[in-house]
């Protein structure tokens, strides 16, 4: 997995963002193999590539601006509560008073530059300079959904529950997401805006859409006791992140691949993640699984199987699961695959925008496919290291700085989840700036200094700072990470090597002609 940005222009450039956007709507309407990502954002364009598929010169030759944008612009009303908890605290820190915030913010007939973040979530401006402030030291752990918050020129609408930094000023009284509605984005890039003061209902937050058959064609087992978090997942959610929609996908996609190899499977076939505790699970037909991952044991009536081989499953059989070693997750596939419905190409949840849901009890799966396979292969699982060492590289806003602090010692992790790990060590030097795509693996530093080590759950924009990003092929070992774990990063480069800045990419160097 390779990544780069092509840079269109610095600043709120409605250019620029027009040129980004009308890159990455060719790119996405007939994407070459390889093609993992294009996320537009207000001057720039994330595009993300496996080298197996795609090489960078051959994505470069690709790189043409159509003649015409093919945007069509249009004029939508949002109406907007201000109950919001910031909007005090906004009005003192711009000498404003309320009524003068609520007018000034909605002055402005917005233009939507990207989605991201979540799904749906509309990043908006220009701000008007007298209301713009930076966004919090550190992000709250949750903003509810519909908030309409701002940062500097910035203003968005939290569509969902999430994490997020910027400043509440009130409530949306339309939902801008929503996956059951035949369209589930109210917004889309190059769409005026403009705020008008309204009262009335917040709208409800939508439902779960279930990805699980209701009636399984072959019924392969039922769960009778649900662990911590056990999620159906393939090879994750691609070409999605203009949207907002989370990659997702296995945390551990090297213990995936080998649980699927180890029943036939192909890699990216949906199979079982099972995090910390696990299920109680009973077989309804003899099966032949493969167990890959570290930290639990699976338990048949009673007998212990530990990681990196297959075995019968008999009918009637009950499968659990118990912590051993170090470790959090291990995947269980089931030959033929599970059978799952899918939402914008993939079967893996996207918990936070509300597609798929983890396994409850009486929940019964089925198998995509009867597949005779005998049981009994095993492969060797590579070593879980005693400290989590991880290769570094230059991210977007690369500082010798900060560089040297990620190198300067131990980190430990505070908590951990399918988004990222918090990270607490040496103090290491952040910021903040317009919004753009954020790599998966990218470690965002907000002015806290607090490092966020961002997961396969990450949002797809961001304003903190990225100074790094962790080596792609040292990502799966972060699947196994627990809080608690101590964290070490070292260098992928010399620190002479031009690779340190070659994620950063001048569309006018490139040019017409790549």
């Amino acid at each position: 997995m390779e990544g780069f940005y092509l840079v269109f222009g610095e600043g709120l450039s409605e250019e620029a963002n027009r040129r980004a956007q009308a890159l990455a709507r060719a790119l996405l309407k007939a994407p070459p193999k390889g093609l993992l990502e294009a996320v537009p954002a207000y001057g720039t364009l994330y595009l993300e590539y496996d080298p197996r598929h795609l090489s960078r010169g051959h994505l470069f030759r690709l790189l043409r601006l159509p003649e015409e944008g093919g945007e069509g612009e249009r004029v939508v009303e949002v109406p907007l509560r201000y109950d919001g908890e910031d909007l005090p605290v906004v009005a003192a820190r711009t000498g404003l008073p309320l009524e003068a915030v609520k007018r000034r913010h909605q002055a402005p007939l917005y233009r939507v530059y990207a989605l991201g973040f979540t799904p749906g979530f509309p990043f908006m401006a220009p701000v008007d300079e007298a209301l713009r402030l930076p966004r919090r030291p550190h992000p709250r752990p949750r903003v509810p959904a519909h908030a309409v918050a701002m940062a500097g020129p910035q203003t968005g609408i939290y569509p969902l529950p999430s994490p997020g930094g910027w400043h509440l000023l009130g409530t949306a009284l339309v939902a801008v997401y929503d996956p059951h509605r035949e369209e589930p984005f109210f917004l889309r890039p190059g769409d005026r805006v403009r705020f008008r003061e309204a009262e009335g209902p917040t709208p409800p937050e939508p439902p779960p859409l279930d990805l699980f058959p209701l009636e399984p064609r072959h019924p392969a087992f039922r769960v009778e006791a649900p662990g911590l978090l056990d999620l159906v997942v393939d090879g994750g959610r691609f070409l999605a992140g203009h949207l907002g929609m989370a990659r997702s996908g296995p945390l551990d996609p090297y213990s995936a691949a080998l649980a699927n190899r180890l029943v036939g499977n192909p890699p990216g076939a949906a199979l079982l993640e099972i995090a910390y505790r696990g299920p109680v699970l009973t077989a309804l037909r003899d099966l032949v699984v493969g167990l890959a991952g570290y930290g639990l044991v699976a338990l048949l009536d009673g007998e212990e199987i530990a990681p990196g081989q297959s075995f019968l499953w008999p009918r009637g059989k009950t499968l659990s699961f118990r912590p051993r070693g170090r470790g959090v997750r291990v995947y269980l596939a089931v030959a033929g695959g599970l059978e799952v419905r899918r939402f914008l190409g993939s079967a893996s949840p996207d918990l936070r925008g509300r597609i798929g849901r983890p396994l409850a009890a009486g929940d019964v799966l089925g198998l995509k496919e009867e597949k005779a396979v005998r049981p009994g292969r095993a492969f060797p699982q590579r070593p879980l290291p005693e400290t989590f060492r991880l290769r570094l590289r230059a991210g977007p806003e690369f500082t010798e700085e900060a560089w040297a602090a990620f190198l300067s010692g131990s980190f430990r992790v505070v908590r951990a989840d399918r988004m990222g790990l918090e990270l607490s060590g040496p103090e290491v030097p952040g910021g903040e700036g317009l919004s753009e795509a954020t790599p998966l693996g990218g470690i965002q530093v907000p002015p806290s200094g607090r490092p966020l080590v961002l997961l396969a759950d990450k949002g797809s924009l961001g304003g903190y700072a990225k100074p790094v990003r962790v080596e792609p092929r040292d990502l799966w070992c972060l699947g196994q990470v627990a809080p608690g774990a101590e964290l070490r990063f070292t260098s992928s480069y010399n620190r002479e090597s031009p690779h340190l800045r070659a994620n950063l990419l001048p569309w006018d160097a490139i040019g017409e002609s790549p």
